[in-house]
């Protein structure tokens, strides 16, 4: 199976996922990587003036206040330090720490004792089912057993959509009509699975109820129902987040968050967007791991996470801008 890599084409002459990762983030890496390129390229002085551009394009490729206050003063301690002698240095240095603040979220997925149970939550519009039917084709590529349940019962376009991923990578695919009882479906679903010898379950669920709070209870209640069967269950929690709304997907996060608790990430859309950098902003406010990104509608476009290749991809090394 195809990672993220550093080669430039796969076998058959293919253009190669780094390549894809490149391109699909072209506007990010315009917001960040080619406006600090301008600034920096020509061995300005390190001084004030040039310090504040550099907050500013932070800023601009919505890295958020907070996280763009903390590069900046470490960029001011190395400078200090008289580590920096020039724009290019400051370059470099800027590339490293902001691949340290991503480091920590790059995790391998955590396979757990069959069945894993994994509960897939986010808002509408986040490409929470896209996700989940890329995912099945990940797990089924590296020879594992998936279930899937559809748990959005308030869309029928939902249910339908997991059929079809389900059919094509040959999944099994637990459901029950539109606007039945969501909980019911993942009980009926991990019943099955525990009976089946599934590897990983993973289990949609709605993004949108008719107020926030009934979101939240429901994802409370299915949570209590699976417990029923499986104490530990379900045992990854990941939201999918719109990578595409930037600092709105910290809200969302904080939200779900305190009300289930959430255990991974997926961001998505990055690759429609040149607010790429607000994974710099959930990095350092949360340090939860990030598995997945979404650069795409591909099935190759939902790659894990690797900082090196995200970094490489935004800022390339060498100024190469």
């Amino acid at each position: 199976m195809a990672f993220f890599g550093r080669a430039p084409q796969d076998e058959g002459g293919k253009p190669g996922v780094f390549a894809r990762l490149t391109e699909r983030l072209a506007n990010t890496r315009q917001a960040l990587g080619q406006n600090l390129g301008q600034l920096l390229r020509l061995r300005r002085p390190v001084d004030a003036a040039l310090l504040e551009d550099i907050e500013t394009t932070l800023i601009g490729a919505d890295l958020g206040v907070d996280t763009v206050q903390s590069v900046m003063d470490e960029v001011g301690r190395r400078i200090s330090r008289r580590e920096i002698g020039d724009s290019r240095a400051v370059y470099a240095a800027l590339r490293g720490i902001l691949l340290d603040i991503l480091k920590p979220c790059a995790k391998p997925w955590p396979h757990g004792t069959p069945p894993q149970v994994v509960l897939m939550v986010g808002i509408n519009g986040a490409g929470k089912t896209t996700t989940i039917g890329k995912m099945i084709l990940y797990f089924r590529e590296q020879g594992l057993k998936v279930m899937v349940a559809a748990g959005d019962t308030f869309r029928a376009a939902a249910i339908e959509q997991l059929a079809t991923w389900a059919e094509r990578a040959g999944a099994s695919l637990i459901s029950q009509p539109r606007g039945a009882d969501a909980a019911a479906v993942a009980h009926d679903a991990l019943q099955a699975a525990q009976a089946r010898g599934i590897d990983v379950l993973l289990i949609d669920t709605a993004g949108r109820l008719h107020t926030q709070s009934g979101l939240m209870d429901e994802l409370g209640k299915i949570r209590r129902v699976l417990a029923r069967l499986d104490p530990t269950a379900p045992h990854e929690v990941i939201l999918v987040l719109d990578g595409g709304i930037g600092q709105n997907a910290l809200a969302q996060l904080e939200h779900f968050h305190k009300a289930i608790g959430i255990t991974g990430l997926c961001i998505t859309k990055l690759d429609g967007t040149a607010k790429g950098g607000v994974l710099f902003a959930i990095a350092k406010k949360t340090g939860l791991p990030i598995y997945f990104l979404g650069v795409g509608e591909g099935e190759e476009d939902l790659r894990p996470f690797d900082p090196a290749n995200f970094i490489d991809a935004i800022l390339p090394p060498g100024n190469d801008t």
